[in-house]
């Protein structure tokens, strides 16, 4: 059974940073595709970023580009999101997800995630 278990979120500042991370147990993980969504409150989830299996390629929203990282340790079986310049419009729950097994690409299409982690607060203060 695949399962996975978010943490690192919290209450920071604007402008400052945090780093959320996602252990995943139950899949190759090197092989594997990771994403990481959030919801806002009274918002739809959205895709904040997306990671290949080997760690090679990204893609990234439009509203994080520049702030946010996203990041594996197949060694680790962990995804990491490194959050800077935080705002308060990312105040969300965030959420780790795996990408189906037939995906080894990132992706922006949420369809294609088949497990997701429980969500971590993140608040950031004005």
């Amino acid at each position: 059974q695949v399962q996975l278990v978010e943490s690192g979120g919290g209450f920071v500042q604007a402008g400052g940073s945090l780093k959320l991370s996602c252990v995943v147990s139950g899949r190759t993980f090197s092989t594997t595709a990771m994403g990481w969504f959030r919801r806002a409150p009274g918002k739809e989830r959205e895709i904040v970023a997306s990671i290949s299996g080997s760690g090679g390629s990204t893609v990234y929203a439009d509203s994080v580009k520049g702030r946010f990282t996203i990041s594996k340790n197949n060694a680790k079986n962990t995804v990491y999101l490194q959050m800077n310049s935080l705002k308060p419009e990312d105040t969300a729950v965030y959420y780790c997800a795996v990408r189906r097994i037939t995906y080894s690409t990132p992706s922006y299409s949420e369809g294609s995630y088949d497990y997701w982690g429980q969500g971590t607060q993140v608040i950031v203060s004005s």
